[in-house]
Order: structure tokens, then C-alpha cells, then sequence
């Protein structure tokens, strides 16, 4: 990844990761049920929107509502590392040697029960 930039920059999914985007409210609460266990996630505060970070390809076949995998082919924004902050675009949770990806699975059934709560409301 290459967000070391004092500036946001758009850098193009499929090539380090993949992006998973879903609305802020059942993004929210996927990233709670995720706790510690969530990779990097960069928060729109201006969209209302989150985009989580996983392994190429391994989302891109997910049907889940109001979420979609950007790959090959998309680009993302990416705040620079030192933003952690609103307003604009910022890191949710901050990229980090050791905090990149979050496992394709773990995310996929958070955002799935996330989801589900939202839909039974």
C-alpha cells in the first residue's frame, strides 16, 4: 500500500487490496462486532460511508445489500496515515503494519448480521 502522502490520493483497488464498502450505520455496527479484529478501515464522514480493506479477489463474488467490493478496475480514496480525524476522509481505524486486511470472513458475517438488524428495523 502507498498512502504516504500528506494529501488524500486515489489509488487503484485489486492491485494490494480490495475495498469493501458499506453505508455508516450497519458499517458501524459490523466494525463493533468485529472489535479488535478489523483491519484498517477508512471512514467517508462526508458520504456516510466505510470502506474496510481486504485480500484481492476474495470478496469480489459477496452478495450482500448496500454493500459493494471494489477491485480490479476501481480506484479508491485514501486519506493520508497521519488523518484520523473528521471531517472528510479519514482512518476509522488506522492502517498499520500489522493491521491491514481484515479476513474476508470475519467481515462478510458481521456485515451480514449488521445488515440483517438494519432490515428487521
Amino acid at each position: 500500500m502507498s498512502p504516504h502522502s500528506a494529501e488524500v490520493r486515489t489509488l487503484p483497488a485489486g492491485r494490494w487490496w480490495d475495498a469493501v464498502r458499506a453505508p455508516a450505520a450497519p458499517g458501524a455496527r459490523a466494525l463493533d462486532l468485529l472489535g479488535d479484529r478489523s483491519g484498517a478501515v477508512i471512514r467517508d464522514g462526508y458520504g456516510g460511508i466505510l470502506y474496510w480493506l481486504v485480500p484481492p479477489g476474495e470478496a469480489i463474488d459477496w452478495h450482500l445489500p448496500e454493500v459493494q467490493v471494489l477491485g480490479h478496475g476501481s480506484h479508491v480514496a485514501v486519506p493520508p496515515l497521519r488523518r484520523t480525524k473528521g471531517p472528510g476522509l479519514y482512518w476509522q481505524v488506522p492502517l498499520a503494519y500489522d493491521r491491514e486486511c481484515t479476513d474476508p470472513a470475519r467481515l462478510h458475517a458481521a456485515l451480514s448480521v449488521a445488515l440483517s438488524v438494519r432490515t428487521a428495523l
